[in-house]
């Protein structure tokens, strides 16, 4: 007999799309600047792996980010996310377009976010998810936290809790 799903589980079993903030969740929210005014920003390879192993269990996988960045475009790219919103000057309207896209409601999304720009998408999904180190309203908002800060893990950790809950069905 199985064990009980908790709440974030039966929350996370549901998840059809994975949402995620760029700047503070899949980096770790530090811009490098340089003279001429490139920026440069850090990802973590285990958060493209918990991407790529989300994707392979039937999860759609969406980016949706205030800033624009070629090099992250490029990098979701190579990771085989086909959802992504950089530049984005209305999150909310962003959100409703690829739920429009892909059939679905909010009741079926998670949104994983770090600071307030992302608190209108997290009270609308299924699955409200922040970074260790996201603002406190943030934190207050979420159904599930990670360990993890944002470009350090905190992906992978809820890619891999998404997966679980829906292996355990």
């Amino acid at each position: 007999m199985k064990p009980e799903f908790s709440e974030i589980q039966k929350r996370a079993a549901d998840i059809r799309v994975a949402v995620f903030d760029v700047d503070g969740v899949m980096t770790d929210g530090k811009l490098y600047l340089y003279d001429h005014g490139e920026e440069i920003k850090s990802m973590s390879v285990r958060d493209g792996l918990g991407i790529q192993r989300l994707q392979a269990a039937g999860v759609a996988v969406a980016a949706i980010s205030g800033r624009p960045s070629p090099a992250v475009a490029a990098r979701l790219h190579s990771l085989g996310v086909e959802y992504i919103y950089l530049d984005s000057h209305d999150k909310q309207l962003d959100f409703e377009a690829l739920l429009a896209e892909l059939e679905l409601t909010p009741d079926q999304a998670a949104v994983m976010g770090d600071d307030l720009p992302d608190l209108g998408l997290m009270r609308q999904a299924r699955l409200a998810m922040a970074v260790a180190d996201a603002v406190e309203d943030v934190i207050e908002s979420a159904h599930w936290v990670s360990r993890f800060d944002g470009g350090q893990g905190a992906v992978r950790e809820a890619c891999e809790l998404i997966i679980a809950a829906h292996d355990a069905r």
